[in-house]
């Protein structure tokens, strides 16, 4: 596909950067042809990550929403509880494999980061992430689990001081030491080749939920993702991608509204076609091109930006793009709590709410599958706040006491 897809991708950045983005595709086109490198990366899956993952036939959400059969394929259960793990293992291996010893990414909710410091404590790789200090406030407990695991974790003070902005810090980085240092950007987004990589090992997910629906001899109607950048839905579906079914649906975070600043959703003729950072793909861009302020109450899905694979999966129609406001996305939180004991990451409730949605909707011979693809340990903070916002202000004040 030569880094695109139909009119989006590409790469388009400095010329500083044009010889490690063509080391790194020779690399990793190499990598996949090398069966040493595949039993490397399965040892690790098996070991380190955890792999595979349950499906979990969720019977007392079925019940519930008396419609369809609802499936849960249970990715927060991987090592640092999220899907980023996967790629963060691939791309360290890959690093390993061109000779670099220095680790740099950026992240937002803090699960890519997290995953990318833990698989270079394993590998014995320096590492510093990239952070925009909102998100170091409000997903904290993943800061002090990078750290933990040795990592740098710089904060990001420039523009909203989120994750965009620690994406181009991690560039700038990237420009002054590659001859080092390799960049694991954590979301299938950024300059050809990082979204067929991170596709490719994000697959993994996909291929999985097809042989374990497959085990069970069961037909999927719907398969559900909540997407960012797009490394979950991107993995989640690639196995589907080429077939006509199932219906593959993402969904986006629709914020607080429908005003500028307050969603971060790109389909459905919001985002605008651009170039930033480094590809061409839809964006939430103002009239002059520049980008736009977002919000989600998740850190991980705010992103101004969308795969250049997902923007042409939603201009083909393959892929259908609905989206789940911050509230809808505590409602589904609560929801698998109570019904099936699992703790959704706010990010993978919004494919979680709409997941719920369909399941109503469809007939009792039907079936959706929804990816957890995080776990809601790292959101204590928000959805406790959230949810129970008299107990958890007076514990805090208890705590900052002592």
């Amino acid at each position: 596909m030569n880094g695109y897809f139909g009119e989006f991708g590409g790469r388009y950045v400095a010329e500083v950067l044009r010889g490690p983005l063509d080391e790194l595709d020779q690399g990793f086109n190499e990598a996949v042809r090398d069966s040493e490198f595949w039993a490397a990366l399965g040892q690790l899956r098996d070991e380190f990550i955890g792999r595979p993952t349950p499906l979990l036939y969720a019977a007392n959400s079925t019940a519930a929403l008396g419609g369809a059969q609802l499936y849960i394929k249970l990715e927060g259960l991987a090592n640092t509880g999220a899907h980023k793990i996967n790629n963060a293992v691939g791309q360290a291996l890959l690093a390993q494999r061109l000779g670099k010893h220095r680790i740099i990414a950026e992240t937002g909710a803090g699960q890519h980061g997290l995953a990318t410091a833990a698989i270079c404590a394993k590998l014995g790789l320096e590492c510093t992430i990239y952070m925009g200090e909102v998100d170091i406030a409000r997903q904290r407990p993943n800061v002090f689990m990078m750290e933990l695991f040795g990592a740098t974790v710089v904060p990001v003070t420039s523009g909203a001081r989120t994750l965009k902005d620690a994406v181009n810090e991690a560039l700038r980085d990237w420009a002054a030491s590659c001859d080092t240092t390799h960049y694991i950007i954590g979301s299938a987004l950024g300059p050809s080749p990082y979204p067929d990589m991170v596709r490719e090992f994000q697959s993994v997910v996909g291929k999985e939920v097809e042989a374990q629906l497959q085990g069970r001899g069961i037909t999927p109607t719907v398969l559900v993702a909540c997407v960012g950048g797009g490394s979950n839905a991107i993995g989640f579906f690639s196995p589907w991608l080429e077939r006509s079914a199932p219906r593959l649906v993402g969904v986006e975070a629709g914020g607080r509204g429908s005003l500028t600043g307050e969603h971060a959703a790109r389909m459905n003729g919001l985002g605008r076609t651009g170039i930033v950072q480094g590809y061409k793909s839809l964006f939430l861009l103002d009239d002059d091109g520049q980008v736009q302020e977002t919000h989600s109450v998740s850190a991980g899905l705010d992103y101004p930006g969308i795969g250049p694979q997902l923007a042409s999966l939603g201009a083909s129609g393959r892929v259908e793009y609905l989206r789940a406001t911050d509230r809808q996305a505590l409602e589904a939180v609560q929801f698998f709590a109570r019904n099936e004991g699992v703790v959704f990451a706010l990010e993978s409730a919004h494919g979680g709410y709409q997941a719920m949605q369909l399941a109503r909707s469809l007939p009792p011979d039907q079936v959706v599958v929804v990816n957890m693809s995080g776990r809601g340990d790292k959101d204590l903070f928000i959805t406790a706040r959230e949810l129970t916002p008299g107990p958890w202000r007076e514990y805090l004040l208890s705590e900052a006491e002592q």
